[in-house]
């Protein structure tokens, strides 16, 4: 049977007579490869054409960075690096696979509060630039500066007055551990000491996982408001002004891709108004759940099926300390489900499809991979997949929790 794309979400994949494929292989032939189940296969076309269609919609003043919190595997970092301008790290240990990725230092930047001593002296010896989110972190990064008698890169990360309305995660207006509120920033800007680093910027982000379309732009427009005073208000010239993200991508049943047509066409109305204060700075757009995440499918297997009473259940090797925001317990008030298939049965009749709930193998009711579910009829030895599964998996889940055996993940 030829090739042919599959429904909905998952319709970026391929499928060959009733098996779901990934970068080419069956998940069988994956299993072979990587040894066992469970497994997060990335398909690295998918990955390619997501970066390709966004860069091609953006406008070309537009660089695109990837913040590598979203899924930081090494491999499906290094495939990233020449298809993206940068970098976006939140620990030690993911500036320094940035580096080593060989990415140009001056486009890496490390965000996140908290950042340690040890943090702040790493990232001055490398020479990526540190998006401070206090006061302190700035009077910190001079004066390790001064100690390894190196310039440090400092950008200021502003939390503005306004919010990201309509976003799963809302990053910014009001008291937030995030960035210095923008009333401190001008105040702030008086008093630098200029002399004492390489000052580059700033980096303004309101939030994440946001479908709406209307909401993004009017969060662009205050941005570049916002970013237009903070560029005057610096004593020097700046390098750039990083806007953060926020396009989100659809897991639950109802949500919809998002259409990000009339959000690059309104970034590039801002920058023809903009265009005399943002002549010589970059604008950075920072992106990764939305880079991602679909590239990626959480694959388990059932090793049981079972009645109890109304309700059958699948029981996988798989589940929440694998995939902790698939499972519910990763934000969500009420549990909703990712689209889920039986990856060897793709092409089964909806006619005997019936509804059953996937769980896994923890001693916790928790555990929950698919609730409810119209499926293919479940064996033992079938394929379990979780779509939309590239960002925020197995970097963001408690793999150690009842010591369960470990996943493998691949890019192919």
């Amino acid at each position: 049977m030829k090739s042919k794309p599959i429904h909905a979400s998952m319709s970026h994949f391929q499928v060959e007579n009733n098996n779901l494929l990934i970068g080419g292989k069956t998940l069988a032939q994956i299993e072979e490869l990587v040894g066992s189940t469970p497994f997060y296969a990335y398909d690295s076309n998918v990955l390619a054409s997501t970066i390709g269609e966004l860069k091609q919609a953006l406008p070309n003043k537009i660089k695109l960075h990837y913040a590598i919190k979203a899924n930081p595997f090494p491999h499906l970092v290094h495939f990233i690096k020449p298809l993206v301008d940068g970098f976006d790290v939140a620990s030690k240990k993911e500036m320094l696979l940035a580096i080593q990725t060989k990415m140009p230092l001056d486009e890496i930047s490390f965000a996140g509060p908290g950042k340690t001593i040890d943090d702040i002296s790493a990232s001055i010896v490398a020479g990526v630039t540190l998006h401070a989110e206090s006061i302190t972190e700035i009077t910190r990064a001079i004066e390790v500066g001064r100690r390894l008698s190196i310039k440090p890169n400092i950008a200021i990360r502003v939390n503005p007055a306004f919010e990201l309305k309509a976003s799963g995660m809302k990053m910014a207006g009001g008291a937030k551990p995030f960035g210095i509120d923008e009333e401190q920033v001008f105040e702030l800007l008086k008093s630098l000491d200029y002399e004492q680093m390489n000052f580059r910027g700033f980096h303004i982000f309101a939030g994440s996982q946001n479908l709406n379309s209307e909401a993004i732009i009017e969060m662009h427009h205050k941005t570049f408001k916002l970013s237009q005073q903070l560029i005057r208000a610096s004593k020097v010239k700046i390098d750039y002004v990083n806007i953060g993200g926020g396009l989100g991508i659809p897991y639950f049943p109802g949500e919809n891709w998002l259409d990000i047509s009339p959000i690059c066409q309104h970034l590039e109305h801002l920058l023809s108004e903009h265009a005399e204060t943002f002549d010589c700075v970059d604008v950075i757009m920072e992106l990764g759940r939305f880079i991602v995440g679909r590239s990626g499918v959480y694959v388990s297997k059932v090793v049981d099926v079972k009645q109890s009473r109304e309700t059958e259940y699948a029981v996988c090797d798989g589940g929440l300390h694998h995939h902790l925001a698939n499972s519910g317990n990763f934000g969500q008030v009420i549990r909703k489900n990712y689209p889920v298939s039986i990856g060897n049965k793709i092409n089964t009749p909806a006619e005997e499809y019936k509804k059953a709930t996937l769980v896994g193998p923890l001693c916790t009711p928790l555990d929950i991979l698919g609730d409810k579910m119209l499926l293919p009829s479940i064996e033992i030895g079938d394929y379990a997949v979780v779509y939309q599964s590239g960002a925020y998996g197995a970097s963001a889940s408690p793999q150690g929790f009842l010591s369960q055996p470990n996943l493998s993940e691949i890019l192919l």
